[in-house]
């Protein structure tokens, strides 16, 4: 048999044993029950509020109920462990229940939900929720619920910590499902957190005052401002003297490397005759940039528009002369 259908078979077994012991147990009390395949057999676990009545005289009850087990469901050796249930108020499938018989005698649906769910907080519970569907009152069927505390629906906990029952009420109108949650007491949730008063906080407080006291330009201070390219604040864009310096650096420093190549080549001289070589080198490149250079390009640009002015005026004064 494949595994798929051995989970099956597992599961549709231990439903039908289940609403078995429903049954059977309904007058003590039955509370859920646990089944695990040993190799000595089957164990199976009983919780009852009434665990004597499972039992009955002599243990004659307990035996009937193996017997039927073994045949109805093929159990190998089942062994029953009846447990007291310590807080019937706190079991879902015992409130599911007891609900269920208070409708079936005529309680308003509405009192026995509320007096159901107010027993099962003062038991301690964390949460409950009581679901009513079906014809609770007319022809129509309808769904009402009772809630309190602190309850989860889905998720990891809503499978493994919520304890879930349910019971069906008999009317004459028709059947009333009734479906019970509980969360117990004591239960740790994903979403708890606890607060520790004897923590000692001394280590965590900061003094205001110092933060007050630090200003951005104190938090500022030793820090050195990041290099900024020659032409002003950061940001703008080098004006032309920074160009113009720029170009009469680059300018020096080539020629103070055609210098020292040019020492490198040739005999070894004093290094008087190096520093003369060099200072010769930089009073040509001052002559080269003087301004009276440029006063003289000035003047020929001048004298270039002067001519061409007087031409334009030759050229007007014949046009009217020939129009005349």
């Amino acid at each position: 048999m494949a595994d798929e259908l051995e989970f099956i078979e597992e599961g549709l077994q231990r439903s039908q044993i289940d609403e078995f012991f429903k049954e059977e147990l309904a007058r003590a009390g039955y509370g859920g029950m646990d089944v695990a395949h040993t190799p000595m057999g089957t164990q199976i676990v009983l919780m009852a509020e009434k665990p004597g009545m499972v039992i009955g005289k002599g243990g004659k009850n307990i035996r009937k109920i193996t017997t039927q087990l073994e045949e109805r469901f093929d159990l190998d050796d089942p062994q029953i462990d009846v447990q007291e249930v310590d807080e019937p108020d706190l079991n879902a499938q015992i409130v599911a229940d007891r609900l269920a018989n208070a409708l079936e005698r005529g309680w308003y649906f509405r009192k026995a939900g509320h007096t159901t769910i107010d027993r099962i907080m003062d038991a301690g519970a964390l949460g409950a929720e009581i679901v009513l569907s079906g014809k609770v009152t007319g022809n129509r069927g309808r769904v009402e619920k009772f809630n309190r505390g602190y309850i989860k629906h889905n998720g990891e906990p809503a499978e493994s910590i919520v304890d879930h029952g349910q019971g069906v009420a008999v009317m004459k109108l028709g059947t009333i499902g009734v479906d019970v949650k509980i969360i117990p007491p004591g239960a740790e949730l994903p979403d708890d957190f606890e607060i520790d008063e004897d923590a000692d906080i001394e280590d965590l407080i900061v003094d205001e005052e110092e933060i007050e006291g630090e200003g951005v330009e104190e938090l500022l201070e030793g820090e050195e401002p990041a290099d900024v390219e020659a032409g002003g604040p950061e940001g703008e864009a080098p004006g032309e003297d920074a160009l113009t310096e720029a170009d009469d650096d680059t300018a020096q420093e080539e020629i103070l490397e055609e210098a020292v190549e040019s020492e490198e080549g040739a005999s070894p001289t004093s290094p008087s005759d190096s520093e003369e070589a060099v200072e010769e080198a930089l009073d040509e490149l001052e002559e080269e940039v003087e301004p009276e250079d440029f006063d003289e390009v000035e003047a020929d640009v001048e004298e270039e528009a002067d001519a061409l002015l007087e031409e334009m005026d030759e050229a007007e004064s014949e046009d009217e002369e020939g129009e005349d």
